[in-house]
């Protein structure tokens, strides 16, 4: 009897094309701002940031790709979960970097000690829940508990960063407040997505437009480096 072979879908497909353009533009875009940083250290960290953003998310897209592609197994699923693991913590870092864009990018402008504080131990707080044992990462039912924790904390670094660039608005008229909106979309697709897509897999299609916010972020800095 003939062995079944695994054929994709169409969705499977596009997801996996919009997948790899995602990681392309992002790999460009960070070679971009170390290639025309010119020793500016504010377009350094944009590289970083980027390259980051796009080496964490890697871990979990490409073997999206792959089950896309082939279908799924043992060893995917268990990519699968270390590689939201991985990007979980890395988007964390990602806040990190914007903060301290903000403060090159607008060095006339102090920021609060009081929120650098909320936005740094909130973001250590993620990263030490995400790294523990209990969040059962590769394991279909996660931990809803410590999945609302992690996230929850992760709210307040990014209410912290948005109350950042609130506060510098259209300083030097770069517009650096649309990073507000994109901070915003950013969250209100993502939130909904980790917190129930167990339950409700349609709703992962919010990943879509969570992506596109964080490619306008990249952007932004790609705009103030031309």
């Amino acid at each position: 009897m003939a062995e079944d072979v695994y054929k994709p879908r169409v969705p499977d497909l596009m997801e996996a094309v919009f997948d790899i353009g995602y990681l392309t533009f992002d790999l460009i875009a960070g070679i971009l701002f170390f290639a025309f940083s010119q020793g500016r250290i504010l377009f350094i960290l944009y590289g970083i940031l980027t390259l980051t953003l796009c080496g964490g998310d890697a871990f979990h897209l490409l073997p999206r790709v792959k089950r896309a592609l082939k279908g799924s197994n043992d060893r995917i699923r268990k990519q699968l979960g270390i590689g939201l693991q991985v990007s979980s913590i890395t988007m964390t870092v990602f806040y990190i970097f914007l903060l301290y864009i903000w403060k090159y990018t607008f060095y006339e402008l102090k920021a609060p000690a009081a929120l650098e504080i909320m936005i740094w131990v909130s973001a250590l707080i993620r990263m030490i829940v995400c790294l523990l044992p209990q969040n059962n990462w590769c394991g279909e039912q996660g931990n809803p508990k410590l999945s609302l924790l992690r996230n929850s904390v992760f709210a307040v670094t990014g209410i912290g960063v948005i109350i950042l660039y609130a506060i510098s608005g259209n300083t030097y008229g770069y517009h650096m407040n649309r990073m507000i909106a994109a901070i915003i979309i950013s969250f209100g697709c993502y939130l909904p997505v980790t917190l129930l897509s167990r339950k409700m897999p349609k709703i992962g299609m919010l990943m879509i437009p969570k992506t596109c916010a964080y490619i306008w972020m990249i952007v932004m800095g790609l705009q103030l480096l031309f």
